[in-house]
């Protein structure tokens, strides 16, 4: 058998937990997760816990989030004035919006607060400072 390393495609099935047990995400149910070892398709923490694997072989590990969506930056909380947003919208706390930047590029934010004036958006990565527990199971390596 061969072991996934750096240049193997691998098809895995996975469960992802917080801390606290809640699951964020699982391919349990539907299709494999299919990625290349070494290609950077993954957080780093998961890909490294993958590499050794023989196709059959199960783990648990727990990414630390330097290694999965890094830490929660001070940085990437930002203050927005309102009449940047589109007309006759009206933003709600936890509401998901896509910003893009002055080259065009999109991103996602998260609204924390609403003002009369500003909002408080949140740029992180929404498991951004959370340690990730995983559930892997490699079904082929190729």
């Amino acid at each position: 058998m061969s072991a996934a390393d750096d240049g193997t495609n691998v098809s895995i099935h996975y469960t992802g937990r917080l801390s606290d047990g809640s699951v964020f995400d699982t391919s349990e149910g539907g299709d494999p997760l299919d990625f290349e070892v070494g290609a950077g398709q993954v957080v780093p923490g998961f890909e490294n816990a993958v590499k050794g694997m023989e196709a059959g072989q199960e783990k648990t590990v727990t990414v630390p989030a330097l290694d999965a969506y890094g830490p929660r930056r001070q940085e990437l909380l930002l203050d927005v004035s309102r009449d940047q947003l589109p007309d006759g919208m009206t933003p709600e706390v936890g509401q998901q919006l896509h910003m893009q930047t002055q080259e065009g590029q999109t991103f996602q934010v998260r609204v924390l607060e609403v003002h009369d004036e500003t909002l408080k958006l949140d740029a992180n990565h929404p498991l951004a400072g959370e340690d990730l527990t995983f559930d892997i199971l490699l079904v082929a390596v190729a």
